[in-house]
């Protein structure tokens, strides 16, 4: 039973996604309730798996490996929840794309993405992993391209690009380590890593940055993080939400997986995790301070979580069998900022429906007036920023802990704790500027008054289905908070077992001093930069009123400033040896054409208008851009040629 739940939750959205068009042609209203429906039971199927025991699903004959699924603890979670969003994002779209065109595109995009994502999370070998993996890369390409406008068509651009280049980095990764292991099913990937020669550990390593090259572009770690600020901004509020909310996370469980199943205890692997988490966390954090559009700053801020995220990752590494609060804590933090951004990138769709702007000093004012935006908004905000008694105060907490926890044993065993104690101290910090950027947007919106201008609002400003949506996860929100032993701490046990957690210790006192005091450095950092920072350096008078203003210099664009510069350099030099090798055979037949067409006596020469005789004398300038097609011919014979040496070795 279980095998028909997983095939039927991966096959049922693609082949639903085909009769959105006949549908919009016969009544816009039939696709809505359509979309509703098939969200609805693919939450309902995926629930299924809570109660139905079975084996995995095996799809034989496929690609030459066959593709392998499985369902229960962290995978059914993740399935589980990706259909929840989906359900949320599906009674939010309605309102949203009331008078948008192309909607007929992003709804079919929408449930390609939700099989593929299936596909993801249920996964039970590498390959299986990767296959579905690139799908939902493409079909979300199109989410951020949804508008056709010049900024989305370039955030798309980007967004493909870090795609493309992580899906090559992941296929080499992959190709390498079934070279080495002879399978990637993730059950018994530990025993054939433990029975490798000490000399073959570097090989491995390797194909394991390989393989987080891959899954932390999707992610949106540091430094292939630049697509996530462009991206989330363009794409339609729905979209956004499930892109920061779930589609990172399918980049994590890349990760997890790696990280757990083939380097378990590496201390070189589980270093780069942590100080890539760590830059992640930093950097998001202070480019989300800085920014004044209102979904970038939510874009940003997904950014530095996953860098929290990341931290849990390594620091379950280093701790080993004494793992359990790191692994808890990721977790909890994968599904806490799920359902935190499903409810501030909603509210954020109503906030643009309303006002018909992002930019904080358009939209200032805008909620004063509107106590379930500013109460959902607020347990959103808090839970993000780690106020006790909110969930993001769990698994932030455990989080921390982790990271004490390994100060306390190093501290016992007389090593150095300075690295840990620098994360520690950029963690407290980075949760402050946390607190920061949040407390900006909550004023902004539903303290600040009214800017000028603003567009009338009527006084329904959320249809019933949307309020539903923004209160029911900011309703979980609040229950988790309040009661983590009863609903966040079964889920993370559960969920802990394909993370290989170590047992836990007693129960966790959340609001013990030893656990409230990481919390309130944080808020009190928060507090200082708010009023410090914020208020002072942050705003400029412009005229009578007193503005948000954008500080961050766009010189500092990473994209523009190294990587489109790399890309068109590396072009130029690929397509000028392409086309020198090329030159090769122009010689060869220009030579050709000499030799047979010398005018001597007794040779035939053929008239100019008969085709087999014709030679054009061609121009001996050239453009390389003419010969892009011949370049791409070489790449990827290049290509074929690396992967044929990597499997034969």
């Amino acid at each position: 039973m279980r095998t028909f739940l997983i095939l039927f939750l991966i096959l049922f959205p693609f082949a639903a996604a085909y009769p959105i068009y006949p549908l919009r042609r016969r009544n816009r209203h039939y696709r809505d309730v359509y979309v509703r429906v098939i969200a609805a039971v693919e939450l309902a199927v995926s629930l299924g798996l809570l109660f139905t025991p079975g084996k995995t699903a095996v799809l034989s004959r496929i690609m030459g490996l066959g593709m392998q699924f499985q369902a229960g603890s962290l995978s059914t979670l993740m399935a589980v929840l990706s259909a929840f969003l989906w359900l949320m994002t599906a009674l939010s779209s309605r309102e949203y794309f009331a008078n948008t065109e192309h909607c007929n595109r992003y709804y079919f995009f929408w449930l390609l993405t939700l099989g593929a994502l299936m596909g993801v999370f249920l996964a039970a070998d590498l390959f299986t992993l990767f296959v579905f993996f690139e799908i939902m890369s493409f079909t979300s390409f199109a989410w951020v391209a949804q508008s056709e406008e010049p900024i989305a068509l370039r955030a798309a651009q980007t967004y493909l690009a870090i795609s493309v280049f992580g899906g090559m980095a992941l296929l080499v990764g992959l190709l390498l380590l079934y070279q080495m292991l002879g399978t990637l099913a993730f059950d018994r990937l530990p025993g054939l890593v433990a029975a490798l020669d000490a000399r073959q550990h570097t090989r491995l390593l390797v194909a394991g940055l390989l393989c987080l090259t891959g899954f932390g572009a999707k992610a949106g770690l540091v430094p292939l993080h630049i697509w996530l600020p462009k991206a989330h901004p363009v794409a339609p509020a729905p979209a956004s939400a499930l892109l920061s909310g779930i589609l990172t996370k399918s980049g994590v469980f890349g990760i997890l997986v790696v990280s757990r199943y083939l380097f378990f205890s590496g201390q070189e692997w589980n270093t780069v995790v942590l100080w890539l988490g760590t830059a992640t966390m930093v950097l998001g954090a202070v480019l989300a301070l800085l920014a004044v559009d209102l979904k970038r700053i939510l874009a940003c801020s997904s950014m530095s979580q996953i860098g929290f995220i990341a931290i849990g990752v390594a620091m379950q590494g280093f701790l080993g069998e004494e793992n359990a609060l790191a692994a808890w804590g990721t977790v909890l933090h994968m599904l806490n900022h799920a359902l935190i951004k499903l409810v501030l990138f909603v509210a954020a769709g109503v906030v643009y429906m309303g006002t018909h702007s992002l930019n904080l000093n358009d939209i200032r004012g805008w909620g004063r007036n509107k106590p379930l935006l500013k109460t959902m908004f607020f347990i959103g905000a808090a839970s993000i920023a780690g106020v006790p008694f909110f969930s993001g105060y769990v698994s932030k907490t455990l989080l921390h802990e982790s990271l004490v926890e390994m100060i306390r044993e190093l501290s016992a065993h007389g090593a150095d704790t300075t690295a840990f104690e620098t994360v520690e101290w950029l963690f407290l910090i980075s949760g402050g500027l946390t607190v920061a950027y949040m407390t900006k947007l909550y004023v902004a919106l539903f303290i600040d008054p009214r800017a000028d201008n603003q567009r009338f609002t009527a006084r329904e400003y959320m249809t019933p289905a949307t309020r539903f949506a923004l209160s029911l996860g900011a309703v979980a929100l609040a229950v988790f908070g309040l009661f983590p032993q009863l609903t966040m701490e079964p889920l993370a046990q559960w969920a802990g077992r394909f993370l290989q957690a170590g047992p836990g210790h007693g129960t966790i006192h959340y609001l013990a001093w030893e656990n409230l005091e990481g919390a309130l450095i944080s808020l009190g950092i928060g507090v200082v930069v708010y009023v410090v920072v914020v208020r002072v350096l942050l705003m400029r008078w412009e005229g009578e009123r007193e503005v948000y203003a954008s500080v961050w210099p766009t010189k500092l664009d990473l994209e523009d400033l190294v990587y489109r510069p790399v890309l068109r350099a590396l072009s130029f030099v690929g397509a000028t040896c392409a086309r020198a090798i090329a030159s090769v055979g122009d010689l060869i037949v220009l030579a050709g054409e000499k030799l047979l067409f010398l005018r001597a006596p007794g040779v035939f020469v053929p008239k100019r208008n008969e085709n087999f005789g014709v030679y054009i004398r061609r121009p001996k300038r050239f453009l390389i851009g003419e010969t892009f097609a011949f370049d791409l011919t070489l790449a990827g014979i290049g290509l074929i040629g690396a992967l044929v040496y990597i499997l034969l070795r």
